[in-house]
């Protein structure tokens, strides 16, 4: 199946920011809409907009971090629409701080969202796509995954292993899957800073302020290795601000 109308897309982390503005960017190109997210009525709130601009989309609570609930938004997508063409693996936290303030539970906040969200994807996907003999992975890392800046360790480590875990995937994938790693810059959502001690979360704010894009440019960035044509693979792509080094 070529372009994106018509094609069934399960979105995590999608009551907010990149996830949102990817569901509303596709449903406004008729792809059909299975999103997850953990906040209900901000997850209600999305799928509401998109069925009063007349796109088709269904909600799930979803904590990526539990197998269960991954399992659960794909026999979403086949329960309803029969089919599951491509998972957005969105969902992500940004509590950035420094190693002295040890705060470990925001590194395992960060490791089971990134890397445990994402294997739970790929374990609930996979299956589907490989009976299909089509289907695509969409994973979200970041220019952090590349360029390690402090405070960000936790967060940057998280952000390559989704990078090395999506080429693995793909040398993997076979010709009948596609896999495309998407990478943003500084983008402007809620999400950053979020849970961050004051200081940095501060630090990160004035930076999102003066220099971060869209989460729209995000979400475009997605559509476009959506849309590609069967047997076409955007292996890679980084959407950063001009101004971020």
């Amino acid at each position: 199946m070529t372009g994106i109308a018509g094609k069934v897309v399960a979105i995590t982390g999608a009551s907010s920011g990149i996830g949102a503005a990817t569901a509303t960017y596709l449903a406004e190109r008729g792809a059909r809409l299975v999103l997850g997210a953990r906040r209900k009525d901000r997850l209600r709130e999305v799928v509401a907009q998109i069925a009063a601009q007349g796109g088709s989309a269904v909600g799930e609570v979803v904590d990526v971090t539990r197998r269960e609930d991954m399992m659960l938004l794909t026999d979403t997508a086949i329960d309803r629409y029969g089919r599951l063409d491509v998972l957005v693996s969105n969902a992500g936290t940004m509590a950035v701080s420094p190693f002295d303030d040890l705060r470990q539970d925001d590194w395992d906040a960060m490791v089971a969202t990134h890397v445990t969200g994402l294997l739970n994807g790929i374990g609930a996907a996979l299956p589907v796509f490989r009976r299909q003999r089509s289907g695509q992975f969409v994973n979200v890392a970041s220019t952090a995954a590349y360029v390690v800046k402090s405070p960000q360790g936790v967060y940057a480590a998280t952000k390559a292993a989704v990078k090395v875990l999506t080429e693995a995937l793909r040398q993997e994938s076979g010709p009948d899957l596609r896999v495309t790693l998407v990478s943003p810059g500084f983008t402007n959502t809620e999400g950053v800073g979020k849970g961050a001690p004051p200081e940095a979360a501060a630090a990160i704010a004035r930076q999102r302020d003066e220099i971060a894009i869209p989460p729209s440019a995000i979400a475009a960035a997605i559509g476009f290795a959506i849309e590609q044509p069967g047997g076409v693979d955007i292996s890679e792509v980084v959407v950063r601000p001009t101004a971020q080094a």
